[in-house]
């Protein structure tokens, strides 16, 4: 009886727990805590890699919740803390916050060149304690702008023959023998799929000018495929990469295996193995996406920092691409 009543209670417990929300599991556990339910005195946010970011960037807050008692508990996700993000409320200017907490930069410069952007963290059960804080901006960071190809989807790979069946048996009795009869023959697999070929990069050109000022620092457009990206390097510590590169081909689906032919069967005489089936052939690698044509224009005020700027063109099997074009003009600037 007892053990009935215990296994009662356990599959009680597993419905219960089947029903109820893993957020509603994790504060039941002690795991998290609910802050409707929690005395607060203080609140504050931090970015624990610095508060300064690069257009572009994506970086994780953490929000510090102290009690009367001088007890802390920090956010969950990177402040591997109880605090929920859903019990938070977070307004943001400039930049925009998911609801795990993650802090995004738009990666046009334009968006938040000379502004501050700024976050305000609010708990709605206790409208009395908020905290702010101000982004810096930067612009020494090692920028990306990819124009390249996408890779060549691989093939698929063949379908395994099937094996014959065995023979079946015949008799060993010397005075009343027979045969055994012969396995068949195992299907042969199928052939791999050829891999799909590697997107070409587009040309891409590239204009840069000077924002002048105390601290001068580069204006880069980079147009290709019919989309432009901008970009602001501070040359003290910063860099851009321009990629323009071919996709690699997809490899080939491996062919399938040949089914083994089926055992003859055991008798007087016994019978014949089946033959296995051939197995396919494996598919040819798809052909490599070619480089683009990279082409940059630089005002002659930035030559003094063209050197942070690199070019990466090779086609989809690594070979070097068209070398870039150069040429000095005058560029205004581009915004």
């Amino acid at each position: 009886m007892k053990i009935n009543l215990s296994l009662r209670l356990t599959l009680a417990m597993m419905l219960l727990l089947m029903q109820c929300s893993c957020t509603t599991i994790m504060v039941w556990t002690g795991f998290r805590v609910r802050l409707d339910k929690t005395p607060i005195t203080f609140l504050q946010a931090d970015i624990p890699e610095g508060a300064a970011m690069y257009p572009g960037q994506k970086t994780p807050l953490v929000v510090t919740v102290t009690q009367p008692d001088g007890k802390v508990l920090l956010t969950e996700g990177t402040g591997d803390g109880k605090v929920l993000w859903e019990d938070l409320l977070v307004n943001a200017s400039i930049v925009t916050v998911d609801s795990k907490g993650i802090v995004t930069l738009p990666a046009d410069p334009r968006v938040s060149e000379g502004k501050v952007p700024h976050l305000t963290v609010t708990v709605p059960s206790h409208p009395d304690v908020r905290a702010e804080l101000d982004i810096l901006l930067r612009y020494d960071a090692n920028f990306i702008s990819n124009f390249s190809g996408r890779d060549g989807t691989p093939g698929a790979d063949g379908l395994d023959g099937l094996n014959g069946t065995n023979g079946s048996p015949g008799s060993t009795d010397s005075k009343d023998p027979s045969p055994g009869s012969d396995g068949s023959d195992g299907s042969d697999g199928s052939d791999g799929q050829n891999g799909e070929p590697g997107q070409d990069a587009p040309s891409v050109y590239v204009q840069t000018s000077l924002r002048p000022g105390s601290r001068p620092m580069l204006q880069v457009s980079v147009l290709g495929d019919g989309r432009i990206e901008r970009f602001l390097v501070d040359p003290q510590g910063g860099s851009l990469t321009i990629k323009a590169e071919g996709g690699r081909g997809g490899s080939g689906g491996k062919g399938g295996r040949g089914g083994r032919g089926g055992a003859g069967g055991i008798g007087t005489p016994n019978g014949f193995d089946g033959r296995d089936g051939r197995s396919g052939q494996d598919g040819w690698d798809g052909p490599p996406g070619r480089a683009g044509r990279i082409t940059m224009t630089f005002d002659p005020q930035t030559k003094p920092f063209i050197s942070m700027i690199h070019f990466l063109n090779r086609d989809g099997s690594g070979r070097g691409g068209p070398l870039p074009v150069i040429k000095e003009a005058t560029v205004t600037p581009l915004w």
